[in-house]
């Protein structure tokens, strides 16, 4: 939907639809009012820059994150600014500092900028913004959401690769009683990765036990809290699989806070492979999710969907791996964990 569209369904010309727009005064007001009603109920944004106007397209991507303090973002922002300036190509980022609410002012910039594309990477994401960059062609590309349409095309992180491997490297360790800290619940992106959790245990022929599977909030004070819950258990596990570093890092607060020594008395495994958990003490096991090869699946699929805007959308995906280090050692006979002793 564009300037001219808006000029033939209000019955105008295209010189009328751009005064309204630009808030002239020489428009009939009852003209203006039949230009403004089309404008609304199409839900039309204007182009706020005149250079883009007469290009017809920009050189940007939109990129879309929903935290900016968690260490996976920038750093896959850094991959994928790049892998763009390889391509002569920029990119306009926002996030949603996880709130939802937030995400239709969002949506509403990148079509102001008449960006050539979206990638998002924010975990939900409601019908109506995807429908308003679809009505705008502007193709979209998401993470995890594991649904694609004419326009929008999606990244999936192959998830079981890591945590077989990551369930199999405990299982070696004599842990068998295992236990899951999850991301915020309600996201897809959560129940992945608990599912695959569930089916790695499975394969391992391991137990699941629902009771050791709990929320976190993909933050720090999630592993906290939940860590804090493990500990009150009366058979608490010998090792927990976290939904990501941030919650893995805070388990460990809790556990070094409570003098329990990792891994002696305790295993933990992260996922991402961020920088920070190669720096952390012990040194983090986590499940790696290369940020290079997850930036390079959004920009291929953002690049074939700009030749393309309404085509059938595709599916990506990227494999994850294992990554052995200091957090994680042999499992202790006894479940009782021992507070006080480093």
């Amino acid at each position: 939907m564009d300037i001219v569209d808006i000029a033939k369904l209000a019955g105008v010309s295209i010189a009328t639809v751009s005064r309204v727009i630009n808030g002239s005064n020489e428009v009939r007001p009852a003209t203006a009012e039949r230009v403004r009603r089309v404008v609304n109920e199409v839900k039309f944004v204007p182009n706020g820059n005149a250079s883009l106007l007469k290009q017809g397209k920009s050189s940007s991507y939109g990129l879309i994150i929903p935290d900016i303090t968690n260490p996976f973002f920038p750093e896959f922002i850094r991959s994928f600014e790049s892998i763009l300036e390889t391509k002569n190509k920029d990119m306009l980022i926002a996030t949603t500092d996880l709130h939802a609410s937030r995400m239709q002012n969002v949506i509403h910039r990148m079509l102001a900028r008449q960006v050539n594309g979206v990638a998002l990477l924010a975990s939900e994401i409601e019908t109506e913004p995807i429908e308003t960059l679809i009505r705008n062609k502007v193709p979209l590309v998401t993470l995890d959401r594991r649904i694609i349409g004419r326009g929008s095309s999606d990244v999936s992180v192959h998830y079981p690769s890591g945590m077989l491997q990551a369930i199999a490297h405990l299982k070696k360790l004599r842990h068998r009683r295992i236990g899951y800290i999850g991301g915020s619940a309600g996201l897809s992106i959560s129940d992945h990765r608990e599912q695959s959790f569930i089916k790695a245990m499975k394969k391992c022929d391991l137990r699941v036990d629902e009771s050791l599977l709990l929320i976190g909030n993909y933050r720090v004070s999630g592993g906290e809290v939940a860590m804090a819950e493990i500990l009150k258990m009366r058979n608490p596990p010998t090792a927990v699989m976290a939904a990501n570093d941030l919650t893995a890092i805070g388990t460990l607060r809790v556990l070094h806070r409570e003098g329990i020594s990792v891994p002696r008395d305790f295993s933990i495994v992260g996922f991402d492979d961020i920088e920070l958990s190669d720096m952390i003490f012990p040194p983090l096991t986590t499940i790696r999710l290369s940020r290079h090869e997850l930036a390079q699946a959004f920009v291929d699929a953002l690049e074939a969907a700009a030749k393309e805007p309404h085509a059938q959308g595709r599916r990506y995906s990227v494999r994850t791996s294992l990554v052995v280090r200091s957090s994680t050692g042999p499992a202790r006979a006894s479940m009782a964990l021992s507070r006080g002793r480093k």
